[in-house]
């Protein structure tokens, strides 16, 4: 490769493209890692692997490199790779990137792969493959132990939706995977998919709804008779994209909407709620209803978030003016006002939060977010705090506000942590939190593994990757016993 990446934030520091693929037999470990960890952490990150064809890009246009953690009494394993996207292989075939704006076709090269996505942002083991997914195309199946493409999956032509998303839930009472996709039918359009998906692979239920306008929804949260929609106020415009401009565009002027749809209802029975203008609602912690009323938990901040993606005269607020709480969305069914003003459920910004997922759309207590404190010291001369920098792992009580957080030092930062239940049936939110810690001076990066009842005392054990990992975007935890048709073990080459 003649090009190098540009000496610019986004592919500098945290955000160098790594493009290791790889696999290490036997990790090394500090600390007592506990033998009851067995199954695997499959994350992925946007790991671009050529320099981007207009000389700069946005980190979320990288294409997807999965990593696989294969936890084994007391040993971890790790494997590394590419997804083999459409997009990816024209660009290896050419030698060089052919993608140009993020999620804009229009300013692709002509050789570029119709399949525009790079399948970067979560990967989900269901229905016996590891599910590949970013929110713009359908996923890509891997498989779950070599991490080998198996190429595009609409689930067996079942799901006909253009597109897919990036946080499918899963029921904790069947298994079922419950998904979205909003411009479900193309670019710019309005609509949205709902489906529910069983541990088989079988489609059982389908809903289609439109949005008042096309808008990014990145999440969802669901309940055990509802799904919740949350359109932040980043609209989408073809025909600004024809014209070379971004597929997304922050409006402050919009609310922040949220759309309610009974599980087992039509397009009839959604209903839309408005919250304060804005304001951006990312990802959520969990929901549940109780006596006509939805519960929803998630970080909120006051402003747009992404700063590659302006307002229409250019501007974007300065990242230290934003601020962000975890905040509780209080939905009434019986009221007549469709207007929600959150509550703050802690007083610190926080993001990527996690719960225990055996909870998922119930009554629940425990959530794992990162967390950033600016009080606490950094090391100023690695210079400004990169984009998506969070110097705390916490456990948030959501029912007394407690919290319980770990500072790793002045040089270091997380990525997205996931919970790992103690044993099957033990109390929620007993169990592990694991997350890979970046080290800012270094060129290598730890998995930490934490008890969740005592965070403050720091990690049980470090695992230790002898390389710098990019900054990644989401992952999921799959137990070995889901895995009964694999050899899964490190004796196994």
């Amino acid at each position: 490769m003649s090009k190098p990446f540009p000496n610019i934030p986004e592919f500098t520091g945290l955000y160098k493209p790594s493009r290791v693929e790889c696999e290490i037999y036997d990790l090394e470990i500090e600390g007592d890692l506990p033998a009851e960890i067995n199954g695997i952490f499959y994350q992925v990150s946007p790991d671009s692997y050529y320099p981007p064809m207009a000389g700069r890009d946005i980190f979320f246009n990288g294409d997807g490199l999965v990593s696989a953690f294969h936890f084994d009494k007391g040993h971890v394993r790790l494997r590394r790779r590419y997804v083999h996207t459409d997009r990816l292989m024209a660009q290896r075939r050419e030698g060089r990137s052919l993608n140009g704006v993020y999620r804009n076709v229009y300013t692709n090269d002509q050789l570029a792969a119709d399949n525009n996505t790079t399948a970067n942002t979560t990967v989900l083991f269901h229905g016996g493959v590891l599910l590949s997914m970013k929110e713009d195309a359908l996923p890509y199946a891997l498989d779950p132990l070599t991490l080998e493409t198996r190429g595009i999956y609409d689930f067996g032509g079942q799901v006909k939706s253009a597109t897919f998303t990036a946080h499918p839930k899963v029921d904790p009472d069947n298994g079922d995977l419950l998904c979205f996709a909003y411009e479900a039918k193309g670019d710019g359009s309005p609509d949205i998919a709902y489906f529910e998906i069983d541990q088989h692979g079988k489609l059982k239920n389908e809903i289609w709804i439109k949005a008042p306008y096309a808008a990014m929804i990145h999440d969802f949260a669901v309940t055990e008779k509802h799904v919740i929609f949350p359109l932040i106020p980043l609209t989408v415009d073809v025909e600004r994209m024809k014209h070379g401009g971004q597929h997304f565009q922050w409006q402050p002027d919009l609310p922040q909407l949220f759309g309610v749809l009974p599980r087992n209802g039509s397009a009839e029975n959604v209903r839309w709620f408005e919250g304060p203008a804005n304001g951006f609602q990312g990802h959520t912690l969990n929901a549940f209803e109780e006596d006509g009323k939805i519960y929803v938990d998630m970080p909120v901040t006051d402003g747009n978030v992404f700063y590659f993606f302006p307002q229409a005269d250019g501007s974007v607020p300065p990242g230290e003016s934003l601020i962000s709480r975890m905040k509780r969305w209080i939905f009434d069914l019986s009221s007549t006002s469709n207007y929600v003003e959150p509550l703050p459920l802690t007083d610190f910004p926080c993001e990527f939060p996690r719960c225990d997922e055996r909870y998922t759309g119930k009554r629940y207590r425990h959530g794992f977010v990162l967390a950033f404190d600016p009080s606490l010291p950094f090391d100023n001369s690695l210079g400004a705090r990169p984009f998506q920098f969070f110097n705390q792992l916490a456990h948030i009580d959501v029912e007394s506000g407690d919290c319980d957080v770990w500072f790793p030092g002045d040089a270091q930062c997380f990525q997205e942590p996931i919970f790992v239940p103690r044993s099957k049936d033990s109390a929620e939110g007993d169990g592990y939190v694991i997350a890979l810690l970046n080290h800012l001076h270094g060129d290598n990066t730890e998995l930490v593994v934490l008890d969740s009842l005592q965070m403050s005392a720091g990690p049980l054990a470090r695992i230790k990757i002898p390389f710098r990992m990019r900054m990644s975007l989401h992952g999921n935890w799959t137990p070995a016993e889901s895995l009964p048709g694999l050899c899964f073990n490190l004796n196994n080459a």
